[in-house]
Parts: C-alpha cells; sequence; structure tokens
C-alpha cells in the first residue's frame, strides 16, 4: 500500500513511525509526504496553481529533495492521498473551504485510483504557547471539540470520506493517568503541539498503521527508538559514524501497551468495530 499525504509538520508526526510499524506488523506500506511546516489548505492550494517547489518531500520518514505539488501527487500510483489543516486553523471551518473542495478536485484529477482521506489533527497541550491556541481561548477541550467537528464536517461535504482518527486518539490518550498533562503525566506533546518524538508519534503511527491496513496493533513489536551521534571511527572513505540510543525517549513496555489499546480501540469505533 501507498499513502501520500499533502500536509504539514503534524503530518510529518503521524509518518514518523507508520512504515516501521506497518514492517513489524507484516504489512508493506509506504508513506510519502508533501509538507511545508505550518502550511494551510489555502497556501497548498496556491501552491498547486504556481507550481511552486515548495514542498519537502519525504518516503518512509527520510528526506527525497524539494519538489512541487504536481509532482508529489504524479508520482503514484497511489491507494490513499491525505489531506488536513493547519493545526491552528483546524478547528475554523471557515478556513477550509474552498481550498478543501479545490484541492480534492485536484487530487481526484491527477490519481483518480486513489481514495481520498482525512487526517484528523488534534489539540494543543493544555499549557501551549502557540499563538494560534488563542483562537480557542486556550482551551484544550473547546479546541478539540472545534478540531473534531470541523474534520466531520469536511469529511461529510466531500461525499463522506474517511478520517484517520489521530486527533481523537491522541484526546483519549490523555484521559489515561499514564499521559494526562494536567495532573502529572507525560505529554503528548514535544512543545506544546508537536508530537512528542516516541510517545506522540508512536500512537499516530500505530492509528494509520491499525486504519489504512485493517489489522491490529495490540500485539505488535515495534519500539520506537532515538539516538544521538556518538563520534565516529576512521576517516575519509573509511569514515563511520557511531549513535547511541537515547533511553529517556524510549517507551517503557506499558506505556506502549497503552498507546496501542488506544489506537486500536480508537480505530475500531470510527471503521464501526464497536
Amino acid at each position: 500500500m501507498r499513502a501520500l499525504s499533502i500536509g504539514n509538520s503534524f503530518s510529518d508526526d503521524a509518518q514518523a513511525f507508520a512504515h516501521a510499524i506497518a514492517q513489524a506488523g507484516g504489512e508493506e506500506l509506504e508513506v510519502c509526504n508533501l509538507y511545508i511546516g505550518g502550511c494551510s489548505l489555502q497556501t497548498h492550494w496556491e501552491n498547486a496553481q504556481n507550481g511552486w517547489d515548495r514542498y519537502q518531500y519525504n518516503r518512509n520518514g527520510e528526506p527525497v529533495g524539494l519538489t512541487n505539488l504536481e509532482t508529489g501527487v504524479l508520482d503514484g500510483p497511489w491507494d490513499v492521498v491525505t489531506l488536513q489543516q493547519a493545526s491552528h486553523d483546524s478547528g475554523r471551518y471557515e478556513t477550509y473551504q474552498p481550498y478543501l473542495e479545490q484541492l480534492a478536485d485536484y487530487v481526484r484529477e491527477r490519481a483518480p485510483g486513489a481514495r481520498l482521506m482525512l487526517h484528523e489533527t488534534w489539540a494543543y497541550a493544555w499549557d501551549s504557547q502557540h499563538p494560534g491556541f488563542a483562537a480557542y481561548g486556550c482551551d484544550q477541550r473547546r479546541m478539540w471539540d472545534q478540531v473534531h467537528a470541523a474534520y466531520a464536517r469536511a469529511a461529510f461535504e466531500l461525499g463522506g470520506i474517511p478520517v484517520i482518527p489521530c486527533g481523537t486518539a491522541v484526546q483519549r490518550a490523555r484521559q489515561e493517568p499514564a499521559f494526562d498533562e494536567a495532573y502529572g503525566g507525560k505529554s503528548l506533546c514535544r512543545d506544546g503541539f508537536h508530537m512528542h518524538l516516541t510517545l506522540g508519534r508512536y500512537l499516530l503511527g500505530a492509528v494509520w498503521f491499525a486504519f489504512l491496513t485493517g489489522r491490529s496493533v495490540l500485539e505488535n513489536g515495534f519500539v520506537p527508538k532515538l539516538y544521538r551521534y556518538a563520534g565516529h571511527t576512521g576517516e575519509g572513505e573509511h569514515f563511520t559514524p557511531r549513535f547511541a540510543e537515547r533511553p529517556e525517549f524510549t517507551p517503557t513496555p506499558e506505556e506502549l501497551a497503552v498507546l496501542r489499546r488506544i489506537a486500536q480501540e480508537t480505530v475500531d469505533e470510527a471503521l464501526g468495530r464497536k
């Protein structure tokens, strides 16, 4: 399966571990991301009209280079193409249109075999300092309610297309003691809005895997890790870098079990399995 996101840094978070989780689950899921940090639907549409080479193109989390929207969309065939709004505008439906409809038509014309989906983004951390949080009264619950409603309306107006329920999973995980950031749990965000480099990104990747493949993530053995540069051996053509694990970022088995459960429950509910 091949999936393309037309997004921003939030789709980068979602795809970071999706390929590796799929591999651990015995599935081949290639995820590609056309993104510009903070990019809105309006800016995507303007880029599409002008053919600007402003997109970082990633494949399975690795950079490929800069490109334009049309080149990326034509780099198919795609099984799935996802769209999303910029995080700060995700709860303000008036910012979606007419750009969402125009982008949907643009993708359907150039990738007629792909299934169009929305990637549901998430509310900011309760103490986020993001300037866009003010539009929601700096209230996480209010932001989430508006984000969730906006994506539901967008999906309906595009003909009832599927919504990958990442935002729902994040909000649900925040109700767990381990990740209830307002009461001493670990935050799923690294800066108040982007996902934590292992915990948050793992949750999103688990949702993508379960939603796109239909497979259970509950017994998936992938463990997300981060590494730091730890020197090198040799010089010139014999130069070999060494990397060391950063154990403070490695989730515990108990944390991973909670995140897998939340991801699976969220996907099952979204697909009508519950």
